[in-house]
């Protein structure tokens, strides 16, 4: 059986407080089920902006999407967690991802280290975040007296492995990085990425529990019945795909509306992804896509 589509939008862009509350309504509005805030820097600082987002809106759930655990001591998460949890009355779910811009880490004064090191440090950071939630002085702030659901964010074995052991979301990027150009991403092909998906399972198998909503973030939301004038510019800077594959990626809601649902209806069916993410900028054109699929 299929899992209900749940859709969120990504926030990227500060705002002051009347006008970010306002964007907060408009999204629980136009059907959203999460908002969510992005961890980089120049934009929102995640828990803050989740809090005021929770003031401003009843039904949505709230989201990190996704926290650098590099950025992060485990302990003083755990605290930010356990404030936000209760601040938002248990509507917290939170997203953690290796981080993969190293300049970031630099202006930030932090070590980038190796994949494998950041890799690490998140595997060690849903340790001790689980260890940390059982102690008394974050039980009695936390809603979710579990903690709130993981999600877990990437692309590469291990953060897949670690996903299917320990996260109830999993979060495909649809992109890796690009060779030599640290904080660049290259989308995956339709095939590169139903690859990925297979190996996830694989590691869900063999994790054993109770299999995890798949979540995919779609970069691009456009309905037009141009769909190579949509994606001309995406198509000239993805030199390692042909055109055909670039119309093809995952990561992509382009077409009619009666396209871009059947699209990921079908995308539903081959992999999996029934939590559906986009960025701000594409959060009113995604709205008849939600309509859509709503109840489906």
């Amino acid at each position: 059986m299929s899992r209900p589509f749940r859709f969120g939008v990504n926030f990227l862009t500060p705002a002051p407080a009347d006008e970010w509350r306002a964007k907060c309504r408009r999204a629980e509005e136009l059907g959203y089920d999460v908002l969510l805030v992005a961890d980089h820097l120049g934009m929102p600082a995640p828990f803050p902006a989740l809090v005021a987002a929770a003031e401003a809106t009843e039904r949505p759930r709230l989201g990190t999407f996704v926290l650098n655990a590099g950025f992060w001591n485990p302990a003083l998460l755990a605290r930010e967690i356990a404030t936000t949890d209760g601040l938002t009355g248990g509507r917290l779910e939170v997203g953690l991802g290796a981080g993969y811009v190293q300049a970031e880490h630099e202006a930030a004064g932090l070590p980038w280290g190796s994949p494998g090191e950041r890799v690490d440090h998140l595997a060690h950071t849903v340790r001790e975040l689980r260890r940390l939630y059982g102690e008394e002085a974050l039980q009695g702030q936390l809603t979710q007296k579990d903690g709130p659901p993981l999600l877990i964010g990437g692309n590469g074995e291990r953060v897949l492995r670690l996903a299917a052991e320990e996260a109830a979301t999993v979060a495909f990027t649809g992109a890796r990085s690009a060779p030599g150009a640290p904080g660049t991403l290259l989308a995956l092909s339709a095939e590169e990425f139903g690859a990925r998906i297979a190996r996830y399972e694989e590691f869900e198998r063999a994790a054993g529990g109770p299999p995890a909503e798949r979540n995919l973030l779609l970069q691009l939301v456009e309905l037009t019945e141009d769909r190579g004038r949509a994606v001309a510019a995406l198509t000239e800077r993805s030199s390692h795909l042909t055109p055909a594959q670039v119309l093809a990626l995952p990561i992509l809601a382009v077409g009619t509306l009666d396209e871009v649902t059947r699209q990921l209806l079908e995308q539903r069916e081959q992999f999996g992804c029934s939590y559906l993410t986009v960025l701000e900028p594409y959060m009113e054109a995604f709205a008849p896509v939600i309509r859509s699929l709503r109840g489906r």
